[in-house]
């Protein structure tokens, strides 16, 4: 069933990108429809065009190329569309807004930055999610980027800022560094892991007494948890 929570369509024959994709915008709060070609991406469309609310549609796509499916899509549906191609020309670009679509990324592509993106596309559309999320006496406005507690404003990084906002989202739950990197960093990320274990210490610090909040959850990884933290 579908709640009040926005629903986006993935649409990519790359396996691996569809499935990060997938991982972070469930943990960013969407319902998630995925297709691997374009034939099956015009199959979820109309099983569900009431329900979509934005789609991710890559270019390069067996059974049916990403602009015949978005030419087909707007035979009927204003829906927002972004493109996701390989390919930077402006030509190609060009010829994804002649056919109706939103906005265009190139990959590889940062995933929280597509986030931003399509955040921004769905305010056009006037469907935005919810500018702020609260965790106790923290309160995080996604389109400001700000984090506050108890009414003062934690000076982060825009990575430690993503990696707050995703163990937030998550709270209560026992995250893995692998899903973590995924899906702050991205799919494409090629750094250590280690690169999360020194990003929660550096946020631990700025959270002073209440660093306690992200717990360390043995041989798996973190885990947001309010209670017992004077949050």
């Amino acid at each position: 069933m579908f709640d009040k929570k926005l629903c986006i369509l993935i649409a990519d024959d790359e396996i691996k990108i569809v499935k990060a994709l997938k991982d972070f915008f469930k943990a960013n709060g969407f319902h998630v429809l995925e297709a691997v070609d374009g034939g099956e991406a015009l199959d979820v469309f109309y099983e569900n065009n009431t329900k979509i609310d934005i789609i991710l549609l890559d270019v390069m796509m067996p059974v049916a190329d990403g602009f015949s499916v978005l030419r087909e899509i707007r035979e009927t549906s204003l829906v927002p569309v972004i493109m996701l191609t390989a390919k930077g020309e402006e030509y190609d670009q060009i010829k994804g807004f002649q056919n109706g679509a939103d906005d265009y990324i190139p990959k590889p592509f940062s995933i929280t930055l597509l986030l931003a993106r399509v955040e921004a596309v769905l305010k056009r559309a006037g469907k935005s999610k919810n500018d702020e999320v609260s965790a106790g006496n923290m309160r995080i406005n996604v389109l400001r980027r700000t984090i506050y507690v108890n009414d003062e404003r934690l000076d982060l990084t825009p990575k430690e800022f993503d990696l707050m906002h995703y163990l937030v989202l998550n709270r209560n739950m026992a995250l893995s560094r692998e899903q973590i990197l995924n899906s702050v960093w991205g799919y494409d990320f090629e750094g250590d892991i280690r690169t999360v274990d020194t990003h929660v210490k550096q946020l631990r610090n700025k959270l002073g007494v209440h660093a306690a909040c992200i717990k360390t959850v043995h041989k798996i990884g973190y885990q947001f948890e309010l209670q017992g933290t004077g949050l």
